[in-house]
Formats: structure tokens, C-alpha cells, sequence
């Protein structure tokens, strides 16, 4: 399902510290006055600052991810919905054929991808709205030894951390189903309660944020928006201009079953549709301002995650 594009969704929002928060830089620097620890930066709108790297928010997304289904469903393929077992080294046999290996990766492989197939979302590194806003310390930390319980003598250390700023990232997600676009609402939910955390020394205060929505913009650039009715080309697949669409709908009845995806698989929605650029393609968005409508569609998107049970 790589070789088409039949819906991506991209969801744009904030990362807002809500205490501190450090990604450690994978090497110390040449200055001997900077912490033992430092930040991970970048250059960025004309100067060096701070980031929150795309790898690090994805594998945080992935790790709750694979909490959550491994909760309400297991480790292993006799559910719907898994998340495959990291400690049996889950390795697909050799030479099947793109469908067969999409049906026998796990719900969350299916997302993040594996050594098989590629990975259907993208985050984007998120980097400071305002660099003034930006408040950086510097903490002390002792090291404890594990069998004793107690300091070890000499063993000071400091790191550095933000504690204030805003963050703005985009997570991008391609060729969806809305159960998997429920799950990623349902894990941005989570970091937003405080359910987990980024970056290091999470389970001594660190790490803490907010996640405040922006926008978020579902496209179909296979449609047009006609008579406001979504219209896909070539195929007679027709839609209500404000509804939800899952992979599947855009899909025959055959290929969808070979993959697997959910069919009849779409929502309505309080999205506002419109044509894309240049006329071609038609893109449905939900604004911010009070947070609801980006909710409102992770809502619609977590109603059918909760059917797959």
C-alpha cells in the first residue's frame, strides 16, 4: 500500500513543558563549564537552540502505543488487535508478498512499521515557537549506588533542562485506517494527562508535558469535492463532503481483503471540506481555538478503535 497515496492525515500541535524536560545530547561537549548533561540541539531560524528530536517523540508514541494494545488486547496474533513480542524477535518469514506481510505484523507494526515494512507515520522534530520564551537550568544530581541503596562518594553530576517555551511539531500519518488514527489520539491523550513522559529521568520528576492542538487536516488526493459530495476518481466511491475516511473505502473489495482493512470504515464528522490546491484533491480541517474540533476527530477515530474488541 506504499506505491498509492488515498488519505493522510496530518495533525499539527504544541509541546508545552509542564515541569522539566531534557533530551540528552548523545555526546558531551569541548567547554568544561557546560553540565555533564546538555540538551539536544540544532540549528534552527538563524542560531543554535534546544529541540525536541522527531525520533525521540516517535518512540515514546510507539512505546504507549504498544502499552495500551498490549492492555486491552495482548502479544500475541490471536486477537485483532496485538502488539508483537520484542523478546521472541517477531521476524516475518522471507519472499511473502506485500499483503501477507501486512496482515501478519501486528496492529502497532502495521503503524510504526518493522524490519519489513516501512513505517505509515512521520513526526516531524519539534522546535521552539519563541526562543525568548525558552527557560533553561541547570540541577545537581548524585549518583546511588544499586546494591547499597546510598551515595556514591564523588559521584556528582549536573544536567541541563527546560523548564518553560513551546514546542511545534506535525505528526503525519498515511494510507490509515481510523482505528489507528484512534490510537495515536488515544496516546497524545495520555501524554497529555501526564500518563508518560519524554526524554530522561522520567521516573524522578522529569519529562512531564502538555499537548496543546493546533489543527489537524485530513486530505484525500484521489477526490474531488463536487456538489458537496467527496468523488473519488476513476472509481465510483462517493462520500458526504463532511465524513471520516479509512483506507479501506477507497480500496475494492478484493485488495482490501488481502490486506485486511476494515471496509465499510468512515465516520461523519464536524470537519469543514474543501478543495486542495490547484483544485485537485479534497482536504477536510478541524481547527483549534478551544482544543474541540482536533478532539473531535480523534473521537470519531477512537469510536471505531473501540469496535475492533
Amino acid at each position: 500500500m506504499h506505491k498509492q497515496l488515498v488519505n493522510h492525515c496530518t495533525i499539527d500541535l504544541n509541546i508545552i513543558p509542564d515541569g522539566p524536560i531534557l533530551i540528552k545530547s548523545g555526546r558531551e561537549g569541548a567547554d568544561p563549564t557546560n553540565p555533564d548533561m546538555e540538551f539536544v540541539k540544532t540549528f534552527h531560524g538563524g542560531g543554535w537552540s534546544i529541540y525536541l528530536p522527531g525520533s525521540s517523540l516517535k518512540g515514546a508514541i510507539r512505546a504507549h502505543a504498544e502499552r495500551i494494545v498490549r492492555t486491552v488486547g495482548g502479544d500475541n496474533n490471536t486477537r485483532k488487535v496485538w502488539a508483537s513480542d520484542p523478546t521472541k524477535g517477531d521476524y516475518l518469514p522471507k519472499n511473502l508478498k506485500s499483503h501477507d506481510i501486512y496482515q501478519q505484523s501486528s496492529f502497532t507494526d502495521q503503524i510504526f512499521g518493522n524490519t519489513s515494512i516501512a513505517s505509515r507515520i512521520r513526526i516531524e522534530d519539534a522546535h521552539p515557537v519563541d526562543l525568548t520564551q525558552l527557560k533553561l537550568e541547570e540541577r545537581n544530581g548524585v549518583a546511588i549506588d544499586r546494591v547499597f541503596g546510598s551515595t556514591v562518594p564523588g559521584a556528582l553530576f549536573n544536567y541541563q533542562v527546560c523548564t518553560a517555551g513551546e514546542f511545534h511539531t506535525k505528526i503525519h500519518l498515511k494510507n490509515f485506517t481510523l482505528a489507528q488514527l484512534g490510537l495515536i489520539g488515544l496516546v497524545l491523550r495520555d501524554l497529555n494527562d501526564g500518563w508518560f513522559g519524554l526524554g530522561f529521568a522520567k521516573s524522578r520528576g522529569l519529562g512531564t508535558v502538555r499537548v496543546q492542538y493546533n489543527s489537524a487536516i485530513v486530505q484525500y488526493p484521489g477526490c474531488q469535492l463536487e456538489t458537496g459530495k467527496i468523488r473519488q476518481l476513476g472509481n465510483p466511491g462517493e462520500w458526504d463532503s463532511n465524513y471520516l475516511l479509512g483506507v479501506g473505502e477507497f480500496l475494492i473489495d478484493d485488495e482490501a481483503k488481502k490486506y485486511g482493512f476494515p471496509k465499510p470504515d468512515k465516520r461523519d464528522s464536524e470537519g469543514f471540506a474543501e478543495s486542495m490546491e490547484l483544485g485537485f484533491g479534497v482536504k477536510v480541517t478541524w481547527n483549534n481555538n478551544t482544543n474541540s474540533g482536533v478532539k473531535d476527530l480523534f473521537m470519531r477515530a477512537v469510536e471505531v478503535w473501540g469496535e475492533g474488541f
